[in-house]
């Protein structure tokens, strides 16, 4: 494969993934980076600061700025670890609980606002291959 085509992969990856996640920020409300933080703490539960920078794969101040946002909306907690005055723990509240509901109540009954032209499995087979290029 020549520098050409890959270049022109590379820029259909880049604007898929503006429009798409446009498009899921505006029909959800959380930026698709927020939302993923607070998925995390609600199937992990409470935290580590650096788990979750390693887990979303963004650096410790992208974690800091996003975490911010989400504590200023009250959607979640900081506390530092009384042993380890470095490491700082994360909870997701319940109102995070509550907006996340929300969010899928209003997905689940405008479901066709943020569709994909693709199948089930070809979601699945996309998802695949975006993991492996992130690897």
């Amino acid at each position: 494969m020549n520098i050409r085509h890959i270049s022109k992969l590379f820029y259909q990856i880049k604007l898929v993934n503006q429009e798409i996640t446009t498009k899921f920020e505006k029909e959800t409300g959380f930026s698709i980076t927020r939302y993923e933080l607070i998925m995390f703490l609600k199937e992990h539960g409470k935290s580590p600061q650096s788990t979750l920078q390693n887990a979303l794969k963004i650096d410790s101040a992208a974690v800091t700025r996003h975490l911010k946002v989400l504590e200023d909306k009250h959607y979640v907690t900081r506390e530092r670890n009384k042993a380890n005055n470095r490491e700082v723990f994360v909870s997701a509240t319940a109102q995070a609980n509550e907006a996340l509901a929300s969010c899928e109540t209003h997905y689940d009954a405008n479901s066709n606002k943020i569709h994909l032209p693709l199948s089930q499995a070809e979601e699945e087979t996309l998802l695949d291959l975006l993991t492996r290029l992130v690897k």
